[in-house]
């Protein structure tokens, strides 16, 4: 790897990745933020979720984008935008304007998270796309987990506002990354925008995020049912447009490859599972074994580090070997960790009782992730990269959103051993569907 392209590839995991923790770690400041603009229960979900809609609603045409106008403009504009929003909620005065900040921050966040993934598709060469591909799931799952331990000091030794603050400088720095290292890429086919179906995707998939996340909430009210039935119906007629369309936002014969089709089937699952066990065993940990939020953010450190030291070395042997056993052992290896985990209570020990089942997981995790993403970008052409990054990152959203919604029914504080048996279940038919429906390309 040269050093242009070790630069472009960080700054493709340092600008996705700045939009994954942004997802999860304001969730550490919301009582600073309550105590500070005299916000309610209600409010706070807003700042949650008005960040979550506009990031699953738009990331579909963020892909899109990209392949019409440019991925790396396209990029640019988006680190761009984030930046500003990102200062702007830290400066926020009052609840209301924190809350449309949020929505423009995640808006702007879904033109970085499937840009990420097309500009490592096309400024990489084959040889090394794999082992790129790896060491971005690598870097990007270490953030997920390092960026609640960082943003919870921050928060303790300065103010909730510098959980915002904090990302100015990471965008400054990946932008003149991008700028300087990334190769401008596009569709030259000479397409156009499909605003109709920009337009009834944002909307069905808003209306799931919606529905999801307030549903559990509300007790599934009315409002909620009718929104994800009205969801459903607006994501019929974009199918039906999509499939009139001349030049489709959404080219539904990506569909027809069956990597592309089982790859997206295996994520539902596979992320489903690994969204719900990572939000149960963490209130578990707490509520059950009495952790600190501290101290059960460090227990899963073994994630991070054994994603350091083999997601890349993982994702170069699938572009080599191909992705259909590492996408079969890695799900059903996760899935015995999170078994070990159902017999978990209080009064067990970090090593014996946590440590072994995150371990596992972990493994497994490792194994997995990179040859998905390789499987990924690998099925569609190059200049549907974008589209394809999209739609499989829509696909991992609405995965976690629908688990931890039935989790939500339940109580995951309260059913942990039910949790804990359906995310392993989940992993699981991931590994089945990986075997069943994944296919190594030929070696001509």
């Amino acid at each position: 790897m040269t050093k242009r392209q070790l630069f472009a590839l960080l700054a493709t995991i340092i600008g996705s990745g700045i939009v994954i923790v942004d997802g999860t770690v304001v969730n550490l400041a919301l009582p600073s933020i309550a105590h500070n603009l005299h916000a309610n229960f209600a409010d706070l979900q807003w700042i949650i979720d008005g960040y979550l809609l506009s990031l699953s609603a738009l990331i579909l045409l963020g892909g899109s984008l990209g392949d019409i106008f440019g991925r790396k403009r396209i990029y640019l504009l988006g680190l761009a935008g984030f930046g500003i929003s990102s200062l702007l909620c830290g400066l926020a005065p009052n609840l209301r304007a924190l809350i449309v900040l949020r929505v423009v921050q995640g808006t702007f966040g879904a033109l970085l998270v499937p840009g990420a993934l097309s500009i490592i598709n096309t400024n990489f060469p084959k040889a090394i796309r794999g082992l790129a591909f790896g060491r971005w799931t690598a870097w990007s799952g270490i953030l997920t987990v390092l960026g609640p331990l960082l943003g919870g000091y921050l928060i303790e030794v300065a103010s909730w506002r510098w959980i915002f603050f904090i990302n100015v400088p990471l965008v400054v720095i990946c932008y003149i990354f991008a700028f300087k290292n990334v190769d401008e890429s596009r569709d030259r086919a000479g397409r156009h925008i499909d605003y109709t179906g920009a337009l009834l995707a944002a909307l069905a998939l808003a209306g799931v995020t919606y529905g999801l996340i307030e549903g559990p909430a509300t007790h599934w009210s009315v409002k909620t049912l009718l929104t994800l039935v009205g969801a459903g119906l607006i994501g019929g007629i974009f199918l039906y447009v999509e499939r009139r369309e001349r030049d489709p936002m959404l080219r539904l014969e990506l569909f027809r490859n069956r990597n592309f089709s089982g790859v997206n089937a295996t994520t539902f699952a596979m992320y489903g599972g690994l969204s719900g066990f990572i939000f149960a065993i963490l209130i578990y940990l707490q509520q059950g074994l009495h952790y600190s939020s501290l101290k059960a953010g460090f227990s899963l450190l073994p994630i991070s580090l054994i994603m350091l030291f083999l997601a890349s070395r993982m994702g170069a042997l699938s572009a080599k070997y191909g992705s259909r056993l590492f996408m079969t052992f890695g799900p059903l290896i996760s899935a015995i960790g999170i078994f070990y985990l159902v017999r978990l209570h209080p009064g067990d020990s970090y090593i014996f009782g946590v440590f072994p089942g995150v371990f596992i997981f972990a493994l497994g995790l490792a194994t997995t992730v990179a040859p998905l993403t390789v499987t990924v970008m690998s099925s569609v052409p190059e200049a549907s990269s974008g589209l394809a990054s999209g739609i499989n990152n829509a696909v991992t959203r609405v995965a976690g959103l629908i688990v931890i919604a039935v989790l939500g029914i339940f109580g995951a504080g309260q059913a942990y051993r039910f949790t804990i048996l359906l995310c392993g279940t989940l992993l699981a038919l991931a590994g089945i569907l990986s075997y069943l429906v994944i296919r190594n390309p030929s070696k001509a």
